[in-house]
């Protein structure tokens, strides 16, 4: 029985596919903490947090942004279904950055203001912000 080398990375939202490639390797922020994925792993499903999905396609790494969702994991693919997602060239540094500051603004007023709600735009902003400068 000859091994997989190759995985099939798909991410869906809502709004559709962003992205499908033939990749050697994933990385996801899950519920539980980071997972890797390597072709020929074993099969499971787990939730995902707000955070960096990375992959590898050849010599390059390539980040996208993940907010929440599921990853269901077979020995040849890697399906995320996402609330939504950005590919790390898609994110616009000084929005994210404009969104983070916002959202530490509404956390400083947390009593006129939801906290849960506050914390969850920051969690967003700051991973965003963090693939927009980090990964170009």
């Amino acid at each position: 029985m000859e091994k997989e080398s190759k995985l099939k990375l798909d991410i869906v939202t809502p709004y559709g596919l962003i992205l499908s490639e033939d990749v050697e390797e994933v990385t996801c922020t899950g519920s539980e903490g980071d997972f890797g994925v390597l072709p020929g792993h074993v099969p499971f499903f787990t939730t995902l947090k707000v955070g960096m999905l990375a992959y590898k396609k050849g010599t390059a790494t390539k980040y996208v942004f993940v907010n929440w969702g599921y990853a269901e994991v077979g020995p040849d693919r890697v399906m995320v279904l996402a609330d939504s997602a950005e590919k790390s060239e898609d994110i616009d540094p000084d929005r994210a950055k404009a969104a983070m500051k916002r959202a530490e603004e509404r956390l400083k007023k947390a009593e006129e203001f939801d906290f849960a709600r506050s914390s969850s735009s920051l969690e967003r902003a700051v991973a965003r912000v963090q693939i927009a400068e980090k990964f170009r």
